[in-house]
């Protein structure tokens, strides 16, 4: 569409990617940390599109980022590959682990997703039974920096990928990422309809 378009287009989610939530959480880091560049963000679970793109905006801004997710569920190789590429400019790391507890140490941000994406429903019993161990839990968060932000897209099935216990607690920021999403979409509004400056 994009390339038949007189007018801007924007991916707002894909199969493949989700970028405007990534614009979101890397605002709402920004906003309490006070810089994204450097962090280590270990984000717990699929390699689907909200992972890609994190993939993708962690390369661009020097984040640090590791994907722990069970055998079999890894991001598109040619994604991770792009990534890989746009990383050496910026000094990010990227990684991909299929043990929780290891990626999951000292690390600064926790970030999951739903095991079970829209369309993938007749999956959820096998993806329910591959990612156990890899909830973010209390255990889980535990192992993380003492300081460390919990971080979800929503909308979260808790009790699968994310307690209660972790996202109504003190280390969770999912809330104020949700609201962000609204400030950062008329901000891409703002800034695609020319009234940047």
């Amino acid at each position: 569409m994009a390339g038949y378009s007189r007018i801007p287009v924007i991916n707002g989610l894909t199969d493949v990617h989700h970028p405007v939530q990534i614009l979101c959480d890397l605002f709402t880091l920004w906003e309490k940390r006070g810089k994204v560049a450097g962090l280590r963000v270990v984000f717990v679970g699929d390699g689907n599109n909200v992972c890609h793109s994190w993939l993708q905006g962690a390369a661009i801004m020097g984040v640090h980022f590791t994907l722990a997710c069970p055998e079999g569920y890894e991001p598109d190789a040619a994604v991770l590959a792009r990534a890989l590429g746009a990383a050496q400019t910026s000094g990010a790391r990227l990684t991909v682990a299929h043990d929780p507890e290891a990626a999951v140490r000292g690390a600064d941000v926790l970030y999951t997703d739903v095991w079970t994406s829209m369309g993938q429903e007749e999956d959820r019993a096998r993806r329910l039974k591959d990612f156990q161990g890899f909830q973010l839990n209390e255990g889980l968060v535990g192992l993380a920096s003492p300081d460390a932000l919990v971080m979800h897209c929503l909308p979260a099935h808790r009790g699968e990928e994310i307690t209660d216990a972790v996202m109504d607690g003190p280390r969770s920021v999912v809330f104020d990422e949700a609201e962000n999403r609204l400030h950062m979409q008329k901000a891409i509004l703002v800034r695609l309809m020319g009234a940047d400056g």
